[in-house]
């Protein structure tokens, strides 16, 4: 039990540094009362830059039967949401006379999101060795 804990923290001990870290650096903030609109930007940017969210999704994952499920829930109102706003977008450049732009966009846009689930329907068919 003892060398499965030390695996676990030698194996995602940058994700848990990096996760501590903006959790830290958002917790200082609020205790000296810094706006919470800044230390949103703030923990948005540096989750971006350092990846801090794939770690913090990785570390959530590995919950057993209830990591994996609350992933999925997560991760699939993003991809609706991302797939919404094209739309949305698409609609306001048409009327404002792209018409021809916008379509090769949305080809572009369409793509990109058959890859994404095709790489997830691979990546879950493909055994880990």
């Amino acid at each position: 039990m003892l060398s499965a804990i030390r695996g676990f923290f030698q194996s995602y001990w940058k994700a848990l540094v990096v996760v501590g870290g903006i959790a830290a650096a958002v917790a200082v903030g609020l205790y000296f009362r810094v706006d919470a609109k800044i230390l949103a930007l703030f923990a948005l940017v540096a989750g971006f830059v350092t990846n801090g969210f794939v770690a913090l999704a990785t570390l959530i994952s590995l919950i057993p039967v209830v990591g994996p499920l609350l992933i999925k829930v997560l991760s699939i109102p993003v991809f609706y949401l991302f797939n919404a706003l094209g739309y949305l977008l698409s609609i306001l450049a048409i009327k404002k006379g792209y018409g021809s732009e916008v379509v090769s966009h949305r080809v572009l846009t369409i793509i990109l999101l058959v890859g994404i689930v095709i790489g997830y329907i691979i990546g879950n068919l493909v055994p880990l060795r």
